[in-house]
């Protein structure tokens, strides 16, 4: 593979992944969405269809590794320059690349968000559960001898490392 075919490849697995990684930030905002109306059944929906987006993100990147090891580079972002500046001395696919950096920034962003969110919520429901369960353990009932005793379940008897 010369200059030129490595240049048109990589600027191919440049739109596919900016495309995806675009698709992939309208699914993360939709999903966002969802959670926030507690739209369960949208939320499935979408967590499919970006896990194909994912999918086909994965795939473009073992592309571009591949492409990397075919000419000898690391499969690291220190690799990719170099293969970038080899194959592309003029810089042509340089707003591609800016381009696609961006999205990928932009789709993490949101994702760290919805992450945010997800585990806000866990955590919530962890902490109404825990009062539950604890308001269950600290009720008063009367033992075998007719005295106050205190519930104890939960307790452990033993414990083997």
């Amino acid at each position: 593979m010369d200059q030129t075919t490595c240049r048109e490849t990589f600027a191919r697995l440049i739109g596919e992944e900016t495309c995806a990684l675009e698709e992939l930030s309208a699914l993360l905002e939709q999903e966002h969405e969802h959670l926030r109306a507690n739209a369960i059944d949208e939320l499935k929906s979408a967590m499919k269809q970006r896990q194909g987006c994912v999918t086909r993100i994965l795939r473009v990147d073992e592309e571009r590794r591949a492409l990397c090891r075919a000419f000898g580079r690391q499969n690291d972002l220190k690799g990719l320059e170099q293969l970038l500046l080899w194959c592309d001395p003029e810089g042509r696919l340089a707003a591609g690349w800016r381009r696609c950096t961006e999205a990928a920034a932009r789709a993490q962003q949101l994702n760290d968000r919805n992450g945010a969110m997800v585990g806000a919520r866990l955590t919530h429901v962890r902490d109404r559960l825990g009062a539950l369960l604890d308001s269950r353990r600290s009720m008063n009932t009367y033992g075998r001898r007719g005295f106050h005793a205190t519930v104890d379940s939960g307790r452990i008897l033993a414990a083997e490392a």
